[in-house]
């Protein structure tokens, strides 16, 4: 129980450091970092530690991007959905376990060699 004390006030921490350098962001890269991160935890699983590594990634892309210059489109691009699917590809997420038990539900009732309908 206190390890996971610990652990929920480290996440705590970690967030409010990520919101921070969120907070020293230009305004458009704010406001697309606020969408993106609504977007990408609805689908976080777990304990979310998969979603503050793409976080901190994401912050650390768009620091860079604005310290360039570039304007917040220029590194997502127009499709900010599919910028953020990308982001998730490896991530744990919950359509993860519909996928499986879909595939599970069906496997069992059409398992070979069962013949009823």
């Amino acid at each position: 129980m206190a390890n996971f004390i610990k652990q929920m006030i480290e996440d705590k921490k970690e967030h409010k450091e990520h919101m921070a350098r969120v907070a020293a962001l230009p305004e458009e890269y704010q406001f697309v970092f606020q969408k993106m991160q609504w977007y990408m935890w609805s689908f976080a699983v777990g304990t979310g530690h998969d979603m503050m590594k793409i976080q901190d990634d994401l912050i650390e892309l768009f620091e860079a991007s604005a310290a360039d210059g570039k304007h917040v489109l220029d590194v997502t691009g127009e499709d900010a959905v599919a910028f953020c699917d990308e982001l998730l590809r490896d991530a744990k997420k919950w359509s993860d376990s519909y996928r499986k038990k879909l595939n599970r539900d069906i496997a069992k009732k059409f398992k070979k060699g069962d013949d009823s309908p």
